[in-house]
């Protein structure tokens, strides 16, 4: 049965006790028997999944899926029912409502299936009566379900009656189911991986959304595993495109049948992460026998994944029965969820379904419970408009954040981002950067606050230490900003120095408009000092004679010095060797002067000259040969 191109596909699924005709009513409608294991045709029941296409009336496409109603099995009916657009209650004529119709009920109702039928079986089994007794006693089961209002139909699997009444109400209800999305990115929780001959692993499910591609790199989740797609079946027929709402085969290149399991999820690279950790809005069944512990250990079921963890609460001790509230899942291994995924708990013992719900956060950080803040922020994140969960979310980073790193992190979609991020910067409530030819977003309030804690830091900074031109850009960065890589840090100061906020000059930092300058306090002490260098004529003390002398404490000294040095008020000539800028201008004019006279000096002759020491002629002279005014020739110095 060929799928046309563009056309909708929906999943059914099928529920119900054990032996009540769920697997002869999907052979009847479609003419496939899916107790495809040895033991299954044996004991006459379901074990595993089984799928089967069945076109329907108005030419609709639908893969049917046929789950195990035995209690031992539910945990495959939780893998079958994953993808599920629309659900078959099936309850037999000749035993009516049964423990496990109770706990498909429930399923149903906590993984969200959004419209289902109900089908009375094995009708040719009871008289009118009786029949009439069993459809009164569903109706009244599903009062207050999902499938209160729907249709109820009573059929005969071996006889056929009620069968094309039973493929008309499908179709009907079928044609008002959504399309799932094909144009997010690909999922596809796996529910079998087997090995053909000739092929090599091959993988099935329900494609949850996105579209696969023959010759696509695929992610495999949580083992971390790569791969190629090599080929890809929809209901047995080779394809080249599997859309959103398929039951898919795909064959995988580079991969071992032991290497992946069921429960794990082939995903388009790069956007799902596996976590021990799931931030969740959990509801607890009004039936179940006793309130849920803090720290309770829970068998969890999302997609085809099947895992053990422990309920953290973090609102309450306990959670009562028909009650709900905020709580972090904490796997004993690790899980791939997306936001808005429906989940199901199960007792760990003895193995009952108790509750579910729905992912808040797929990887969120550890919990502390009681928190007001982080309840409140689990409320936004959960019901909050994109506007809102977007805002949120750049707030708690509290950083620069990639625009595609926010998509995958903030749970929502592509096309929720874009609209939310052009409503919220029409109204300036977001921004945007382009740094390093990245995009990035930022929360007005970070922004702010990074903005007003530089402005505060050079502040600081300057009276600190007013003597200096300012403070080093990677300073700055291991302050404030050590998230931020080093390249687009330069790129944010470019961005600030360009409104004028700051000044950069070569790896220093200022305030815009400030300019080193000495305290009142210390003017007079740097008199003396200068003072004591320009009386000391040819015969310069060390720095540390002039600066004891002057009265500069000794805390004080470097900078001071620094200052001197960069204002070029003090010259250094060599190591410990420092005159005034006066002193090293009237010592150029002389020997200016003196080459005006002579072809050349040498350093006796300028040593004469100038009334001073070798050890200071010498760096005086060399000095002079770097600013190109003498030149060395042999041991004298001519006019450069």
């Amino acid at each position: 049965m060929n799928a046309e191109p563009g056309e909708k596909h929906i999943i059914i699924g099928t529920a119900g006790h054990v032996d009540h005709g769920k697997t002869q009513l999907v052979k009847r409608l479609t003419g496939i028997d899916t107790d495809r294991l040895k033991e299954e045709k044996e004991r006459g029941i379901s074990i595993e999944l089984g799928f089967a296409p069945l076109r329907l009336p108005s030419g609709l496409l639908a893969g049917l899926v046929d789950v195990p109603g035995h209690e031992r099995f539910v945990k495959h009916m939780l893998a079958g029912a994953s993808g599920i657009d629309l659900v078959l209650l099936v309850v037999a004529a000749d035993e009516g409502v049964m423990p496990q119709t109770r706990e498909h009920l429930d399923i149903i109702h906590l993984l969200g299936i959004p419209r289902g039928l109900i089908v009375i079986t094995k009708k040719d089994l009871v008289d009118e009566e009786l029949l009439l007794l069993v459809e009164e006693e569903v109706r009244e089961t599903v009062q207050g379900t999902i499938l209160a209002e729907a249709p109820l139909l009573a059929v005969s699997a071996l006889t056929g009656e009620g069968i094309p009444e039973l493929l008309a109400a499908i179709d009907q209800v079928g044609r008002e189911v959504r399309e799932k999305e094909a144009a997010g990115r690909a999922r596809l929780p796996i529910d079998r991986v087997f090995s053909i001959t000739g092929f090599g692993t091959v993988v099935t499910g329900t494609l949850f959304s996105g579209r696969l591609r023959v010759g696509t790199a695929v992610e495999i989740l949580p083992e971390g595993l790569t791969s190629r797609i090599r080929t890809l079946q929809v209901h047995g027929h080779k394809v080249d495109t599997a859309s959103a709402g398929q039951r898919v085969a795909v064959n995988l290149s580079g991969l071992a049948v032991a290497d992946i399991a069921r429960g794990s999820v082939l995903a388009e690279p790069g956007w799902l992460q596996p976590s021990f950790r799931l931030d969740v809005h959990l509801e607890l069944l009004p039936h179940v026998a006793k309130p849920l512990k803090n720290w309770t250990r829970v068998r969890f079921h999302l997609g085809t994944k099947e895992a053990l963890g422990r309920v953290l609460l973090l609102e309450a001790e306990e959670l009562e029965a028909g009650r709900h509230g905020y709580a972090q899942l904490v796997m004993e291994e690790p899980v791939v969820a997306d936001r808005r995924d429906r989940f199901v708990l199960r007792a760990y013992s003895p193995m009952v379904t108790i509750g579910g719900g729905s992912v808040i956060d797929p990887v969120p950080p550890k919990r502390k419970r009681f928190q007001e803040e982080v309840i409140a922020g689990l409320a936004t994140r959960e019901r909050g408009t994109p506007e809102e969960i977007l805002l949120q979310y750049l707030l708690q980073q509290r950083g620069l954040v990639k625009a595609e790193e926010a998509e995958s992190s903030s749970g929502l979609s592509s096309a929720e981002l874009e609209q939310a991020v052009r409503e919220l910067a029409g109204e300036e409530r977001i921004i945007r950067l382009t740094l390093e030819g990245q995009r990035f977003l930022v929360h007005p309030e970070v922004y702010v606050t990074w903005q007003e804690e530089l402005r505060e830091l050079l502040e600081q900074f300057h009276r600190q230490h007013p003597l200096r031109a300012g403070i080093s850009k990677e300073e700055v960065r291991s302050r404030l900003f050590k998230q931020i890589p080093v390249k687009t840090f330069n790129a944010l100061l470019q961005i600030w120095g360009e409104l004028g906020g700051i000044e950069q000059t070569g790896q220093i930092l200022a305030r815009h408009g400030f300019r080193p300058h000495l305290p009142q306090e210390q003017q007079a002490a740097v008199e003396r000092l200068l003072a004591i260098y320009e009386q000391s004529g040819w015969q310069p003390p060390s720095w540390l004679e002039a600066a004891v002398q002057a009265g500069i404490p000794e805390r004080e000294q470097e900078e001071v010095l620094a200052y001197l040095l960069q204002q070029r008020r003090l010259i250094k000539m060599a190591d410990d060797l420092l005159i005034t800028a006066e002193r090293l201008a009237e010592g150029k004019r002389q020997i200016e002067e003196f080459l005006q006279q002579q072809e050349a000096v040498t350093i006796a002759e300028a040593r004469d000259l100038l009334g001073s020491s070798r050890k200071v002629v010498l760096p005086l002279l060399e000095y002079l040969d770097r600013e190109k005014v003498t030149r060395r020739v042999g041991d004298k110095r001519v006019r450069f």
